[in-house]
């Protein structure tokens, strides 16, 4: 019985001294920076500062880690995406609020990245230091493959539909990918039984490359560390600035887009008092806030809109939990200005045609970036490809990334009930006394206390 104690003990113990990857992200963000600075201002340049370290080891786990991320874009968002479309069916979302649901998302996560788009080019957050040069060796790897914007809208258009969808699929071309995977999902989901078995196999598969996507953040902080060793060794201290511009303008585009975009909606389309939806709802957003997943906060969320908001049950129960699978504009608005931040950062120029294909994939690409932690991190370097921009960048904003994900997730599921009470009111289903009511749901506060 004492022998059995002290093993719990040691247990607990083992449990408590254990870092999670988090904090060990963190740790390896500090780290990273401190050894940049470090070897630029007090290791002298030559074979073992250069081609020993900043050129070897920190070029070779570095990258090797943007690989390990690579790999798995293609196949993770387009299982992500097919799961997605196909769960579409099972919940009958094909009708007419299913179709209203799935614009009002698109729609509002376009908005999303554009707000994004424009808060980054206002602030500039990549200015003032050139990182160009730390960025070696062929990156042409790093490009699409297969999206091209040569100035054209038109022909960027045209090539979201893969004339070869095997070979978009192998090219990484990824809003070919995206649309050829909606279109599988839906499919699936109108056969319904017929299809039970690629829906499966399609469900296992996305499983297998979750499980793949966790495995490999694990090797995160070694990864980070390196990249950020690398790229201060090169700028020293001055690439820190841009990282605080970069926090600013991702924590303004969701304050704009939450706080102005969201509360029009309602007021135009729902034609409610703004203010009462956000002081009934503001313990939802804190939740979100603290536990940083979308998927969590499901059940509270449902429960909120339904007795304090005055949203029909039947309604909330479908538009809930598919927005928490395909309505990510907090993190649309993080890929947004990542990509100003990182084109300004690196000198790649961005014109009409990029920024829209940056709205395009960033809004299809919503639709795979839930189920798992740091999975937008995954996609982000989709978006990158799309436009063509190194992937040298992520290291930056993977260090500072937890910062900011609370606060995307607030505004993803705050998303996920705006659409719902706007789609509840076209229908008819939203009861206006217990939306005006400042007494309604007290159950519902209850369960807030609870939780």
């Amino acid at each position: 019985m004492g022998n059995e104690i002290v093993k719990d003990s040691e247990t607990v113990a083992k449990k408590r001294k254990k870092i999670g990857l988090t904090s060990a992200i963190f740790i390896a963000l500090g780290l990273g920076i401190v050894c940049g600075v470090v070897f630029y201002y007090c290791v002298p340049a030559g074979f073992v500062r250069d081609d020993v370290f900043v050129d070897g080891i920190f070029y070779v786990v570095g990258q090797g880690f943007i690989r390990l991320m690579q790999m798995l874009v293609v196949p993770l968002v387009f299982c992500s995406i097919v799961c997605g479309a196909a769960a579409i069916g099972d919940t009958k979302t094909l009708g007419k609020v299913g179709v209203k649901t799935l614009v009002f998302y698109l729609c509002t996560t376009a908005i999303a990245v554009a707000v994004a788009l424009g808060v980054a080019s206002l602030i500039s957050p990549g200015l003032g230091v050139d990182m160009s040069a730390i960025v070696t060796g062929d990156t042409s790897s790093l490009d699409s493959g297969g999206t091209e914007t040569d100035g054209s809208i038109t022909t960027m258009l045209l090539n979201i539909i893969p004339t070869n969808p095997l070979g978009a699929l192998a090219g990484g071309d990824m809003l070919a990918v995206i649309f050829f995977a909606l279109f599988v999902g839906i499919i699936v989901a109108i056969m319904g039984r017929k299809a039970e078995t690629v829906h499966s196999f399609f469900e296992q598969f996305n499983d297998i490359m979750m499980k793949m996507t966790t495995a490999v953040m694990y090797v995160a902080p070694f990864g980070v560390f390196c990249l950020l060793a690398r790229t201060f060794s090169g700028v020293g201290f001055e690439a820190f600035l841009p990282m605080l511009k970069y926090i600013a303008s991702v924590l303004l585009g969701l304050a704009v887009h939450c706080l102005v975009v969201y509360m029009l909606l309602l007021a135009i389309f729902a034609r409610v008092n703004p203010i009462t939806f956000l002081k009934k709802f503001v313990s939802v957003m804190v939740f979100a806030f603290s536990t940083s997943s979308s998927n969590a906060t499901i059940p509270l969320n449902v429960e909120t809109i339904t007795t304090k908001i005055g949203v029909d049950r039947s309604i909330a129960s479908f538009t809930i939990p598919l927005g928490a699978t395909i309505n990510m504009d907090g993190t649309a608005i993080m890929q947004g200005v990542a990509v100003v931040f990182t084109a300004q950062l690196f000198g790649v120029p961005l014109g009409p045609a990029e920024y829209a294909t940056v709205i395009l994939t960033a809004t299809l690409a919503s639709i795979g970036t839930a189920g798992v932690p740091s999975v937008g991190l995954i996609t982000l370097s989709m978006v990158f490809n799309s436009v063509g921009l190194p992937l040298e960048g992520i290291a930056l904003i993977m260090g500072i990334d937890r910062i900011l994900d609370m606060t995307r997730t607030a505004v993803n599921i705050t998303g996920d009930a705006v659409c719902t009470t706007v789609v509840a009111r076209q229908e008819g289903r939203l009861d206006l006394k217990t939306y005006n009511d400042p007494d309604a749901g007290k159950e519902a506060e209850q369960m807030d206390a609870s939780v």
